[in-house]
């Protein structure tokens, strides 16, 4: 038997989650469920009080208690609020208030206009006794979410709530996982954050993302639960009609449910909660290079200039932990990756315009008198995570035994920002671009229970040797320049609660930080285990913001939550090199981009794990350029896969890199439109066809912006692809040739292994570049080619975002709206930037025949038009300034 204590002081009065475990048996047997959950008797509302843009009532429990898993709450308190004519606000709590709640400082709330129901989209409806509730749409009725006949458990370790839904509904969303972005009925989605190695399905991933959206041939809704608790989240039929149902082993309900009614309306709603998504640097657009397994600074300035001789575009060049010292969190090796060496090695790379990023992780070396600083001063400051008793937590990660920072604590901030402007200085330490944050679920190496984190460290080598003897002592970078505390009064068990969720891991403390650890502010890590990555994810956007004021950073992560997007970027983890994966890429970073409202994603090019092959790692590295955020990384113990390694590869990279870059400022704009107000960046196929049932279930393709459809090559080794084209004109990328959709599959045949499908949506006028580069900075030096794709209607719309490319609040902007109309096109806007690049070309699609063009009522020079029959497409040389309007006539 273990026993733990704490003695209570005033601080931790009022803001404890639940009290604090006294006594456990660590080996205790999953607990036995005591009744069945139907047979409970739920609820019974009185005292209601409704106006108009607001309801509340008491819930008393409305019979005998039935105990599934603990005692019943015996009163609740329900409290509905019309927040927005498309949002409801639902909350189901203690009456007391004492339960523990996603804290306002983690995901702020977001403000409410305090709607009158008769103009809301959707009302709030209910049946007294015993209590349910249902959200319907306002003058249809249809129902979107209907918890009658599912009884509502609160319990202090259990709540249920049970909702039915239509037959074979279409449910979206409730990641992170590997399962397909069309959930299929009969999944339980597990949100309890875990490192999750391979990232296989059916399985608890490195996030908790509880929104959820449900798309119906009428309309769209989404369904956001705010709770970090864990929880199983089980999608099921039953009979005629399908069913979600959550079951959550803490925290309250509190519900918000958006109206959409489409998707991207939804995204937008969502994103009002959680915050809009953080804007980019420009060049963090560009093409990374990682790996673990770099063996010293040598290697790494090696793979640097092997992509200068084989002409691929390297933006960015990582390195992952191998550069610490004995894996310590903000130290680098003297003899492997000396500070010298690193620092000039990013010297060179910013004196080409180019970047670099490294990793940190969260857990600090347990190190005390060794005068390791960034221990020494997390003891200082008391901003380590300690057990009940008091004592520090230790566990095992990368450099052995470790301690954990608690981001509640008053002074982890500036100590998290101390140690980055320590070690990152730009004069004295290496001078990053960026941060990648890794280990923040939190994960650990030490099997619960972890009694003796010593001795697992030394049982596992941890940390390993190296494997290889350090550069000779004065061997040069090689060159890679261009010619260019309470007392527990309940039992109640924080380590093994009664309900056990589907944690792949087993017990919810394993390969973790103990989930009785208690936070400086007295909340629970039981309660704030999935938000954990959210807030290492924040205070590490702070620190950098830090070091460069007013500059856009660039932070991607490991684990998140709702809103971490707001702050920073995601990758989807340590994939496999398989085809499997390759293909389970699109689904993860659409439900993480179009849904989670994290759309700076993607996942690791040709995979982590594992020894990739020539034609996988092309034909990912022609996908991986659609990913938002494009970066090769492996492991150490496989084959290196830079992608120069390969002709077929290297050609593929080249290939799908101009495409990437030439569309740099179309997607970039994106990226401002989705930092104004939410819009999605990647859509689902349904997203821009939603009447259309043939989409409901494609995850295999994907439009990236608003326009460009890709359709990559899934099959192994294969040359042909099945895609699916809606009824809507299509416009082939490289040719320009029109493609008629039918609302019907069609086979592409000979797709070589350099070559991936891409299509124009008809509709859309788009701003690229006329060449690619070699990094972005000499890519915002090339000119336009202003593409005009019409639609079926012989119209089209596009806009272009421009600025300094870097900057919080940028002094100027350029924001253009492009509109084609009657052989016209027209654009407007504002012209405060002063890009120094013109519209070199203007190309117009679907031309049926050779036509003379007018530039502000100007004829341009016939021998400056050219026109294709075969691509019934037409380009004009026009020169036009960036400083003002124009238009652009075709006659």
């Amino acid at each position: 038997m273990l026993v733990r204590g704490l003695l209570i002081t005033p601080s931790l009065v009022g803001v404890l989650a639940t009290p604090l475990v006294q006594s456990i048996d660590v080996h205790t047997p999953r607990a036995i469920q005591a009744a069945d959950p139907q047979s409970c008797p739920g609820y019974t509302a009185m005292n209601v009080n409704q106006t108009g843009s607001s309801f509340s009532a008491d819930l008393v429990l409305a019979g005998e208690a039935c105990n599934v898993y603990g005692p019943d709450l015996t009163q609740l308190k329900l409290t509905v609020t019309y927040e927005e004519s498309s949002r409801i606000h639902v909350k189901i709590a203690d009456p007391e208030g004492k339960r523990y709640q996603v804290p306002e400082s983690v995901l702020p709330r977001p403000s409410s206009s305090n709607c009158n129901s008769a103009s809301a989209s959707i009302l709030f409806k209910y049946i007294a006794s015993p209590f349910s509730f249902s959200i319907v749409r306002n003058g249809t009725n249809e129902v979107l979410f209907d918890t009658s006949s599912y009884p509502l458990i609160f319990e202090p370790q259990y709540l249920r709530i049970k909702t039915s839904l239509p037959q074979n509904a279409n449910i979206y969303g409730l990641g992170e996982h590997s399962d397909p972005f069309h959930l299929p009925h009969g999944i339980t989605c597990t949100m309890w954050a875990r490192d999750a190695y391979g990232i296989p399905v059916n399985s608890n991933l490195y996030s908790s993302q509880p929104m959820y959206l449900e798309h119906r041939s009428t309309s769209t809704h989404g369904v956001f639960l705010l709770n970090s608790n864990g929880m199983d989240i089980k999608l099921s039929d039953e009979g005629v009609k399908s069913t979600l149902e959550y079951n959550i082993i803490g925290g309250i309900l509190d519900f918000h449910f958006l109206s959409g009614s489409n998707p991207a309306d939804v995204a937008r709603q969502y994103a009002e909660i959680v915050g809009l998504p953080a804007e980019m640097p420009y060049w963090g657009f560009g093409f990374h290079q990682c790996r673990y397994g770099y063996k010293d600074y040598v290697n790494v300035a090696t793979v640097i200039g092997n992509y200068e001789k084989a002409g691929i575009p390297l933006e960015t060049m990582w390195t992952d932990i191998d550069y610490m010292d004995q894996r310590k969190v903000f130290t680098n090796n003297a003899n492997y990756f000396p500070t010298d060496k690193m620092r000039e090695i990013v010297d060179q790379l910013h004196e080409k315009n180019q970047h670099y990023i490294l990793m940190v992780d969260p857990a600090v070396a347990y190190q005390p008198d060794t005068n390791y600083t960034a221990y020494d001063e997390g003891i200082k400051a008391d901003v380590f995570m300690k057990r009940p008793n008091g004592t520090t937590f230790k566990s095992v990660v990368w450099p052995g035994v470790t301690v954990f920072p608690d981001w509640f604590h008053p002074n982890v901030g500036n100590y998290w920002t101390e140690q980055f402007l320590r070690f990152f200085d730009k004069d004295t330490g290496i001078d990053i671009d960026g941060a990648w944050i890794d280990m923040n679920d939190p994960a650990t190496f030490c099997d619960y229970p972890c009694i003796d984190p010593f001795q697992s460290a030394q049982n596992q080598s941890i940390p390993p040797p190296r494997l290889s003897p350090p550069p000779a002592l004065g061997t040069l970078v090689p060159p890679f320049k261009r010619a260019v505390a309470a007392t527990n009064t309940t039992g109640l068990n924080y380590l093994e609660p009664p309900y056990h969720i589907n944690n792949t891991n087993g017990a919810i403390s394993d390969l973790t930080a103990y989930t009785d650890i208690i936070h400086a502010n007295g909340l629970i890590k039981y309660d704030t285990h999935n938000i954990y990555g959210h807030m290492m994810a924040v205070e590490t956007r702070k620190a950098m913001l830090m070091r460069r004021p007013g500059k856009r950073p660039i932070v991607i992560t490991h684990s998140t939550y709702a809103g971490t997007g707001h702050h920073t970027g995601k990758w989807l983890g340590d994939n496999l090199s398989q085809w499997d994966k390759y293909r389970s890429s699109i689904a993860g970073m659409l439900g993480m981009a179009s849904i989670a409202q994290v759309p700076m994603v993607g996942s690791d090019v040709c995979g982590f794990g594992g020894n990739t092959t020539e034609n996988l790692c092309a034909r990912w590295a022609m996908l991986g350029a659609f990913y938002p955020f494009y970066r090769n990384h492996n492991q150490d113990v496989a084959t290196s896969q830079e992608f120069y390694l390969w002709a077929s590869v290297t050609q593929a990279a080249k290939n799908a890199i101009d495409m990437r870059y030439r569309l740099l400022d179309y997607i970039y704009t994106a990226f401002h439109q989705a930092h104004v107000d939410g819009s999605p960046v990647l859509s689902p196929l349904f997203y821009k066809y939603p009447k259309d049932s043939n989409t409901f279930g494609l995850d295999l393709q994907f439009f990236y912006g608003d326009s460009i459809l890709v359709s990559p090559v899934t099959d192994e080794n294969s040359t042909s692809v099945s895609i699916y084209l809606p009824k809507d004109i299509f416009y082939d990328f490289l040719t320009y040739a029109p493609v008629q959709g039918q609302g019907a599959n069609v086979q592409l045949t000979d797709v070589g292994f350099t070559t991936i499908p891409v299509h124009i949506r008809g509709g859309a006028v788009l701003p690229l570049r006329t060449s690619s580069a070699m990094t972005t900075f000499a890519l915002r030096q090339q000119d336009f080619n202003v593409v005009v794709a019409p639609g079926t209607d012989g119209k089209a719309t596009g806009s272009l975002y421009l600025d300094d490319g870097e900057s919080i609040t940028p002094s100027a902007t350029t924001e253009i709206k492009f509109d084609f109309s009657g052989s016209k096109l027209t654009a407007s806007g504002t012209f405060s930037y002063d890009a120094q690049v013109k519209v070199g070309l203007v190309t117009f699609l679907n031309v049926a025949s050779a036509k003379s063009v007018l530039v502000n009522g100007k004829a341009v020079d016939a021998g400056k038009v050219k026109y294709s029959a075969a691509t019934k497409s037409l380009v004009a040389t026009t020169g036009i300034s960036l400083k003002s309007g124009f238009t652009v006539e075709l006659k």
